[in-house]
């Protein structure tokens, strides 16, 4: 039982010393692990010898004290790069995305093929994007292990059955993506979540233990429609089924145009990809960037496209912050494309419709121009269980 308890305590200190070097913003030496853990530098050093054998951290070029601060030089560690990595697929209505990517948060591989998929056959789709995985696959480096894989999808999931509910924009139901997977993954899990949800993940924590700020926000993924997720403390609140979120499908106008999900005035009416660029007068293969500049340079239908857009988005999200008081939105996919013009609208609606912004302004980021944020999180979300538990990768 004392071996029990012993081997159970190192399993808990490696995974701390690893989430604290990981979390760090600047490479900590062994020492800044000791204060920061509270262990003594004795464990420390023991755990970080572990850790960088099993490849897990490296170590990086010393480096020399400061004024006042004699002595060897301190030798930072950091997350490993290019010795395990998880890979990312994504099934979007307009692409297939496979990505690989590393404990540092670095993608090694990655594979992006545009394609219309709406109405497309499950089937046939998984076979295409096992193809995809294949070949980024392919292109694992030299001494690379890849531990995990997951799978975002734009609907409705039920994680833990691992299979896709209902996504109306692909016109998919009921669908079990592994078996179509299972001869590329082989003895990998695949974890199969939600596109937005993957995606807030990867915004709150860009790396494998790695935080960013904000940690509470509300992120909206936006393709064809809009997807959804709330952020709280750096997690994603699922909902009781896993299918919270779903923001794109809360009501702007019950008299407005009717929505693939069978309801009427769905926001994704107004400011998903589609919607915008008709009420520009633009075709659906139209890039965002082109709708964009369109505005910029002050085309009037582009310009009520953007405003029409805006005030949706102001609609639904005061709604939503008014319930739960979250005053920060982060916009994703085809809306960070546009976000810039889009920003001054939603702010100023927001400022009018949310009953606290007296005293906090609400705010709108604006995520990074990914086409595939959420191959990205599943990747991440793979990682995430070898950091909390390192020692069951080491053999410990």
């Amino acid at each position: 039982m004392a071996n029990l308890r012993q081997a159970s305590l190192r399993h808990a200190n490696l995974a701390l010393v690893a989430r604290t070097v990981l979390a760090a913003e600047t490479p900590p030496s062994r020492a800044d692990v000791a204060v920061a853990t509270s262990l003594t530098r004795s464990t420390v050093s023991r755990l970080v010898d572990e850790l960088v054998a099993g490849g897990i951290l490296d170590e990086v070029e010393s480096v020399v004290g400061g004024p006042g601060r004699p002595g060897r030089p301190a030798t930072p560690l950091r997350a490993s790069t290019g010795r395990f990595a998880a890979l990312g697929l994504q099934i979007g209505v307009g692409h297939l995305a496979a990505r690989l990517v590393d404990l540092s948060g670095a993608v090694l591989a990655e594979r992006l093929v545009i394609a219309d998929l709406a109405g497309s056959r499950p089937g046939a789709t998984l076979r295409r994007l096992a193809t995809v995985a294949t070949r980024v696959l392919d292109a694992t480096p030299d001494g690379c292990r890849v531990v995990g894989a997951g799978l975002a999808l734009p609907g409705i999931v039920d994680a833990e059955a691992g299979r896709l509910l209902s996504a109306p924009n692909l016109g998919w139901d009921d669908v079990d993506p592994r078996r179509a997977l299972e001869a590329v993954l082989g003895d990998l899990t695949l974890r199969v979540g939600n596109e937005a949800d993957l995606a807030a993940h990867a915004y709150a924590h860009p790396a494998p233990g790695r935080d960013s700020t904000p940690q509470d926000f509300v992120y909206l993924s936006g393709e064809v429609g809009i997807g959804g997720a709330v952020v709280v403390d750096g997690e994603v609140m699922t909902g009781r089924h896993g299918w919270a979120g779903e923001i794109g499908h809360v009501c702007v106008d019950p008299d407005g145009p009717a929505c693939r999900c069978g309801s009427t005035g769905c926001l994704e009416q107004y400011a998903g990809r589609l919607a915008m660029l008709d009420a520009a007068g633009l075709g659906a293969s139209t890039p965002p960037a082109e709708l964009a500049a369109r505005a910029r340079g002050g085309d009037g239908p582009a310009l009520w496209a953007m405003r029409s857009a805006a005030r949706a988005l102001g609609i639904a999200l005061a709604g939503v912050v008014n319930v739960l008081d979250i005053p920060t939105v982060v916009l994703g996919g085809h809306l960070a494309q546009v976000g810039d013009l889009l920003t001054p609208g939603v702010e100023e609606i927001l400022g009018r419709r949310v009953l606290s912004a007296r005293w906090v302004s609400p705010t709108v980021a604006v995520a990074s121009d990914d086409p595939a944020p959420g191959a990205t999180g599943a990747a991440l979300l793979a990682l995430d269980g070898l950091v909390r538990d390192p020692a069951g990768l080491l053999g410990h």
